[in-house]
């Protein structure tokens, strides 16, 4: 048992001092005997010792048993970790609690704060689950946890894109390559046809407007909660699942740390299997083009003279640096974190910078015994300069196009007298040199939070944030420029600000009677709202180099919106605990959203879930098996249309009538329209074997009824569209995680392997009058995929002629034939973009004071529509773009190869071959190394003698590998675009594709 005596030292003799002669100040004058017989007397004499308990990661505990040892005096933690008992100075406290280490203080002050480290730290830890944290053997929800260590291995300023491969049933495809942009989030499939499919993110209680800007440093502890008994405590807005991250608080008393970390390193651009024509092999394909007579004169063998690589030149190892700064410092009464992050990135795509300036503090004061005051407040500053390369251009520019002048000028094929073979004429390069683009973004979260203990059950706790984001960006079009001819120059400015106000007004109960017996609980009521403006104005003909729009000679835009919304809750959960066996929460939701008319603007949503911890029972006695958990849930969880104003009429003021404001009809109201409702069960065991294998498996089933869907009206109804209920989509699926310490603790060489994999299944149930609605490519039909793929189904090459083939189905008899007529095919499914599995590999080895690490993310089955082959492999349809290089087993038709998987090549081709259709949707699967990182931690013995606390150095690679089929160049990017549902970000797009870039980084971390 550890002895741990607190305040020892001169200032603590003093008080005690001070207070004995302060007490003696109030008896009758006594003799100096008399007089050290009282001051003896007040030693001993009994006091409310109050104080608080936390864990080693700073977390509070609830619920731990504090007694004064030898005696029968027990008390426990609140909710907020503190504690008050009757105890006397020098008597010992003793504190309890499953999966701590016991401690014993010995009282010397009349407060006493203490911290508990963990017994088993892989399954006793404490998981914040939402408004409240439980120990991980009582939590009977799913919900999976991600240490900050884990999100430090990929880098980004994003943290969504630092998710990937992390946890099971979370499916994270990057969007973007470009610096700053976000990842694309499901957990749990799609429950939505066009509603957000995003989960919500929740900052330290407070819920985000999107995905927090906030740097990944900062972050203490991240859960994702899954299922709807972790959810409904969110109600309508946890459907999609919601990510709860914490950020740093200091845990232990005494000198506080100061730590620094510097990551520098280059990004390099990632074209994966795609690879585009050289001169020569351009000049191949025009020799095979089976009409030599269609192609222009001026191509010539004098083509081959030039080999331009547009790709070369608009691509580079981009830099990126990356310091990191915090200090953690904690007295008794008083907790510090502060942060600091500058982020800078240059893109592997030429002309992208993006920077980021964040700062965070957290501070937790004891004002009183029963009053804590916890202010935060963060803040970012994000700027970039777009002179950005056009991938577009890069992909479809032609090598025999040479873009700068003998003496380095760069070429305006537009001015003529130029030989150009490319299409239009056009030199992206000239552009760029002239025009630009910049943004800034300020984005303020401050929480005036406060705590209050009204004994040792109750607690009130206040939350109350406000959020301010303002954006402001600029476009520049130099008159010099070929797009600036027309207008003579343009500039354009445009700035958008969000208030976003969160309060929640929450009492926690917390009891433990009987030593096995334990009840939390809370009641809470939660308001939160929005409000956005923009306002844009352009202006035309600009002398070279202004930036103001109040210099143009004339107007040349104008636009501007405003919108709000409102939320209020009522929430209250429980959960009850018997001897660390059995485990019950019961949760219910009330929400009321302003996106709704009277007849429902208030929803009701609930949760039930429970817990058997079977290894401890008495009658379990196995030293193989060292944990096995039994657990189940049930409940409703609920989402929120698109549109603000869903159940509203409303009309558009944009129009003019004989010079006077006309207002046109838009929306037709529904005051009946009403939430989306999921009904979801989640089963799940975990089970540990030998201390060193830990396995959790889980399988849940999601109903979600009355799908929203702006149905549109014919042109003829003079309303636009009416928001409905008109459906119901099933999500069903399987997730399973494994963890293990290879060799036992003793071993001088660890490995640790972290494997997680899910699967998941969707299907519509119903859709107003089981009628199918077309969606782009996609079409959503009763009895299918969600996101299931509708289009022309590829049938391959006709041997006798090289000509296309399509399928064509008979409606009568369901016949299948082929043809070559492109409208004569049949519009059928052809497949899905959603992943049969995916999942991650998580290794981590230990040597001495080296470390090595690998992760590994992988998906399987989702495909993608790879539209870029409309372009760059079209069969000659676009003959002055550039081509992509047949992949391996690809080839083209001939005389001599009639069995071949491209039709004959032409120029000018309109046989209608590169057309839409199942030709360019190609198996998306993937399997990534996203990061491999080479540490070194320096012995302590080098440390003290330069009287540092840490120092890490290392090396570090992400994205270095990627097995697929896919052709373009990144899978993820491809299927962020496939996924995307309205409403959301689509970062990727399947023509101009920004991969992820390769990238390799250097790192040092320093703490004192």
């Amino acid at each position: 048992m550890a002895v741990t005596n607190f305040r020892k030292g001169r200032r603590s003799s003093l008080i005690w001092m001070m207070s004995g002669m302060l007490v003696s100040s109030f008896l009758p004058y006594p003799s100096r005997a008399e007089s050290w017989r009282s001051i003896n007397i007040n030693a001993v004499v009994q006091q409310t010792i109050r104080g608080e308990v936390k864990g080693s990661n700073g977390e509070v505990l609830s619920g731990v048993t504090v007694a004064v040892k030898g005696k029968s005096t027990v008390s426990s933690t609140d909710n907020t970790g503190s504690f008050s008992i009757s105890a006397s100075v020098g008597d010992i406290l003793e504190f309890k609690s499953v999966g701590y280490e016991t401690k014993e203080v010995v009282i010397s002050t009349n407060y006493v704060s203490v911290v508990l480290n963990y017994e088993s730290q892989d399954i006793e830890e404490v998981v914040v689950t939402g408004y409240s944290s439980q120990r991980r053997e009582n939590i009977s929800a799913s919900i999976a946890t991600i240490s900050p260590k884990e999100l430090q291995d990929t880098k980004s300023p994003n943290i969504s894109n630092l998710l990937q491969g992390k946890v099971a049933g979370i499916n994270v495809v990057n969007g973007s390559g470009r610096p700053g942009a976000q990842g694309n989030i499901r957990i749990r499939g799609r429950n939505s046809i066009s509603s957000k499919t995003s989960p919500l993110w929740v900052v330290d209680g407070v819920v985000m407007h999107g995905v927090p800007n906030i740097s990944p440093n900062d972050i203490a502890s991240l859960s994702v909660l899954k299922d709807a008994a972790a959810t409904a405590q969110y109600g309508s807005r946890g459907t999609n699942g919601v990510i709860v991250v914490t950020t740093k608080t200091a845990a232990n008393s005494g000198a506080g740390t100061f730590s620094v970390n510097w990551i520098t390193g280059t990004s390099r651009f990632n074209p994966g299997k795609f690879k585009l024509m050289n001169s020569a092999e351009l000049w191949d394909l025009y020799q095979s083009y089976s009409n030599q007579s269609a192609i222009p004169s001026n191509v010539t063998e004098e083509v081959l003279k030039t080999d331009y690589d547009w790709v070369k030149n608009g691509t580079q190892a981009g830099k990126l640096n990356d310091l990191n700064a915090s200090y953690l410092g904690r007295t008794d009464r008083t907790s510090v974190a502060l942060g600091a992050n500058y982020y800078a990135e240059e893109g592997s795509v030429k002309g992208y910078d993006y920077e980021r300036i964040s700062g965070r503090i957290n501070i937790d004061h004891k004002l009183t015994d029963k009053i804590t005051f916890k202010p935060k407040l963060n803040a970012s500053y994000t700027t970039y300069d777009s002179r950005q390369h056009s991938l577009y251009d890069m992909y479809l520019y032609m090598p025999w196009d040479q873009p700068y002048n003998a003496d380095g000028t760069i070429k305006n094929p537009q001015a003529g007298g130029i030989t150009w073979y490319g299409r239009d004429n056009r030199n992206y390069l000239y552009d760029l040199q002239f025009n630009y683009g910049q943004g800034q973004t300020f984005n303020i979260l401050s929480n005036l939070d406060f705590s209050y203990r009204i004994n040792d059950k109750f607690t009130f706790e206040s939350m109350n944030n406000l959020t301010y984001y303002n954006q402001t960006t600029l476009s520049y079009v130099d008159p010099n420029s070929n797009s600036g001819l027309g207008n003579q120059g343009s500039v354009s400015q445009f700035a958008d600000k969000r208030i976003t106000r969160f309060f929640n007004q929450m009492l926690k109960y917390n009891d433990t009677f009987g030593e096995k017996h334990n009840v939390a609980a809370y009641a809470a009521y939660e308001y939160s709202d929005y409000v956005y403006s923009s306002v844009g104005a352009g202006g035309k003909g600009i002398a070279p180099g202004s930036q103001i729009i109040d210099n143009a000679a004339d107007f040349l835009s104008m636009q501007g919106t405003k919108n709000d919304y409102a939320f209020q809750s009522v929430l209250v959960q429980a959960s009850y605990n018997y001897d660390n066996r059995y485990n019950v929460q019961a949760s219910y939701r009330i929400d009321g959203s302003s996106r709704f008319g009277k007849n429902n603007q208030y929803g009701s949503f609930y949760s039930l879930s429970g817990a058997w911890n079977v290894h401890n029972e008495a009658f379990f006695n196995t030293d193989k098996i060292n944990q096995l958990r039994l657990k189940a849930s049930f409940g409703q969880v609920g989402n929120v249309p698109n549109s603000l104003y869903a159940s509203y009429s409303f009309y558009n003021l944009d129009g003019q009538y004989n010079g006077q404001p006309a207002a046109i009809p838009g929306q037709y109201q529904n005051l009946d329209v009403s939430w989306e409702r999921s009904r979801d069960a989640n089963v799940g065991v975990e089970l540990g074997l030998f201390n060193r294998v830990n396995f959790t498996a889980e399988a849940y089933y999601k109903n979600t009824n009355g799908l929203l869907y702006s149905v549109a009206f014919p042109a003829t109804a003079g309303w636009s569209n009416q928001w409905m209920n008109i459906g119901a989509i099933r999500n069903k699926g399987v997730e399973l995680a494994l963890n293990v310490d290879v060799f036992n603790a003793d071993n001088p060489f660890q490995w640790n392997l972290g494997f997680n994999i899910a699967t998941n299944s969707n299907k519509i149930k119903g859709l107003k009058d089981n009628t199918d609605i077309n969606s782009g490519n996609k079409r959503f039909s009763v009895g299918r995929d969600i996101d299931s793929w509708y289009m022309r189904r590829w049938a391959g090459v006709n041997p006798d002629n090289g000509a296309p083939l399509w399928e064509k189905i008979d409606p009568q008899t369901g016949e299948v034939t082929t043809t070559s007529n492109y409208n004569e095919a049949t519009l059928q499914f052809v497949g899905t973009s959603t992943p049969k599995y995916q999942g991650g590999l998580l290794s981590t080895m230990e040597y001495k004071n080296f470390t090595l690490t690998t992760s590994l993310a992988f998906l399987k089955g989702a495909y993608a529509y790879n539209a870029s082959r409309e372009l760059f492999d079209s069969d000659g349809a676009y003959p002055t773009y550039n081509n992509m290089v047949l992949q391996k087993g690809w080839s083209r038709w001939s005389v001599d190869n009639p069995h071949a998987t491209h039709p004959v090549a032409m120029y000018n081709n309109n046989s209608s071959s590169n057309k839409t259709s199942s030709r360019y949707l190609e198996d998306a699967s993937f399997i990534r190394l996203r990061n491999v990182t080479l540490g070194y931690t320096f012995k302590s013995a080098l440390l003290s003698k330069y009287k540092l606390k840490g120092l890490n150095i290392f090396l570090s690679g992400d994205n270095l590998w990627t097995g697929t089929k896919f052709s373009s160049l990144d899978p993820e990017t491809a299927l962020s675009a496939a996924n995307g549902s309205p409403g959301e970000s689509e970062e990727g797009d399947a023509t101009s594709q920004y991969p992820s870039p390769k990238r390799v980084t250097f790192g040092i971390n320093l703490s004192f």
